[in-house]
């Protein structure tokens, strides 16, 4: 996924925010949040990149370990399960949400080692044939980048959307 981690983020935190209004953050904490959760699995690139030289899929690092987010889920979800004091529980838990559709998003044409670090194995559900020297060219003309392009205008569709007047 090139575009749609960001989108996907803001639409998730989005549409739970209703389900956690009572648990002391504001929309949009909660909102940006869940937008860094996603987008949190990529900062990756920059080890990728600036240390690592390439040598290894940026997939194989620990923010992309499926394993860690579904922890992160599971830890927010008994925090806030437990607690009387909800807000950082609900903020790990739209955080670690956030990551979790990353690495689903990743999965439908990028490799993800869904077992890490305990099985050393990707999945993909789809390949992107390398057609194009540009990578990215790659993915942009693939028929997945269709599906990116319906996450990023729905989430515009979503932020554009006015609230309804209560006071009618």
């Amino acid at each position: 996924m090139i575009v749609a981690h960001l989108p996907a983020g803001y639409i998730s935190a989005k549409l739970l925010f209703k389900h956690f209004i009572g648990a002391g953050v504001g929309a949009q904490v909660f909102i940006i949040f869940g937008i860094l959760g996603a987008v949190f699995p990529d900062l990756d690139m920059f080890y990728f990149y600036l240390i690592d030289n390439r040598q290894h899929h940026h997939h194989t690092y620990w923010p992309h370990y499926p394993m860690l987010w579904l922890v992160l889920l599971a830890i927010a979800s008994l925090w806030l399960k437990f607690s009387k004091e909800r807000s950082n529980a609900s903020l790990l838990l739209v955080f670690s949400i956030g990551g979790f559709i990353h690495m689903l998003l990743d999965t439908i044409v990028g490799d993800v080692w869904w077992l890490s670090p305990f099985v050393d194995k990707s999945f993909v559900l789809f390949t992107v044939p390398a057609t194009y020297e540009i990578w990215w060219f790659n993915f942009i003309f693939h028929w997945s980048f269709v599906l990116e392009i319906c996450i990023l205008v729905w989430s515009i569709l979503l932020l554009r959307k006015k609230r309804p007047n209560v006071n009618r």
